[in-house]
């Protein structure tokens, strides 16, 4: 693995990038400069960054009609505040009439830790499922974030990727090659899947180590792509495996384990799943991540013990 990286600074340099080669790309913030790291995009590009203030309805509905306009517009601030506060506009003026706008959920999951949950986003996934016409993305790498966010923006439609707010060290080579709605299998097993999407991939790659140690091997598998996804595929990995574990860190409802949950049922699989993240009912712990996964069962250490379980 290389250097960690943090997910906002490979999207402004995205951002950069995308102007120099061009693109008509607008960038909107809610007093979120520092959140989004976008300085080093404004320095260059001061008259293209629009600042609404702490107004996140405003935020949605100005990129909207920056998108009609004919703009690549790119809303940038903290995902709870967007997902919440801007909730209606994301809706009706972003999904129900097909504006060209990238939403970036900025420290999702519990990244703001022991902030507590006005700051934790562990719903945006199920909301988004929820809308009509917007595809989700959670990337798990810096080189994977780069390449959803350069096809986002060639991606003539509403888009919301999840990012995470933390620096993220790589899990991918220079031959990896984003595709939309793809299923990632990083290592092949038997009996046992482990299914993660966005920060958590790493979670169950550590976890797979461990097992690997007590001579277990399980199948690890990558989930950026919510919507689309390709669910013959996930069906097609997940078929021959006794049991499978998704880990995300968000609720267990609506989120990726929804997902699997709904694949394994309507193929009709004969698959015991185990859902971890925040637990149905609950808010996510006032912590740092380190202590958040621990407590609710969804770091390494507790995912591999489970999976010791299972295939007891």
């Amino acid at each position: 693995m290389s250097n960690a990286e943090h997910l906002a600074t490979v999207m402004v340099q995205a951002f950069i990038d995308a102007v120099d080669n061009g693109v008509d790309l607008i960038p909107v913030v809610a007093d979120s400069t520092s959140t989004a790291k976008i300085a080093p995009f404004e320095k260059k590009y001061p008259g293209r960054l629009v600042n609404v203030g702490i107004a996140e309805q405003s935020l949605v509905g100005t990129a909207a009609g920056l998108a009609l306009a004919g703009k690549v517009a790119v809303t940038c601030n903290a995902a709870p505040f967007l997902i919440s506060r801007a909730n209606e506009q994301v809706k009706v003026d972003v999904c129900y009439n097909n504006t060209n706008v990238k939403l970036f959920g900025l420290n999702a999951g519990g990244s703001y830790g022991p902030l507590a949950s006005t700051h934790h986003s562990i719903d945006d996934i199920s909301v988004m499922r929820g809308f009509g016409n917007i595809q989700i993305f959670a990337p798990s790498s810096p080189r994977e974030c780069r390449q959803i966010i350069d096809y986002a923006i060639n991606y003539l439609g509403p888009v919301y990727i999840r990012m995470d707010g933390k620096a993220l060290p790589e899990l991918y080579d220079e031959s990896y090659q984003f595709i939309p709605g793809a299923v990632v299998t990083l290592r092949e097993g038997k009996d046992l899947a482990l299914v993660a999407t966005g920060s958590t991939v790493h979670e169950i790659v550590e976890a797979a180590d461990i097992l690997e140690q007590s001579g277990l091997k399980v199948k690890v598998v990558s989930i950026p792509s919510i919507r689309p996804c390709d669910t013959e595929a996930l069906h097609e990995v997940l078929k021959d495996c006794s049991s499978v574990i998704t880990v995300e860190e968000h609720n267990i409802n609506g989120g990726l384990g929804s997902l699997v949950a709904e694949v394994i049922a309507e193929a009709g699989i004969p698959t015991k799943i185990k859902r971890l993240g925040i637990p149905d009912g609950e808010y996510a712990a006032a912590a740092d991540r380190k202590f958040l996964r621990h407590h609710h069962g969804f770091d390494a250490a507790n995912i591999a013990e489970l999976a010791i379980g299972l295939m007891e």
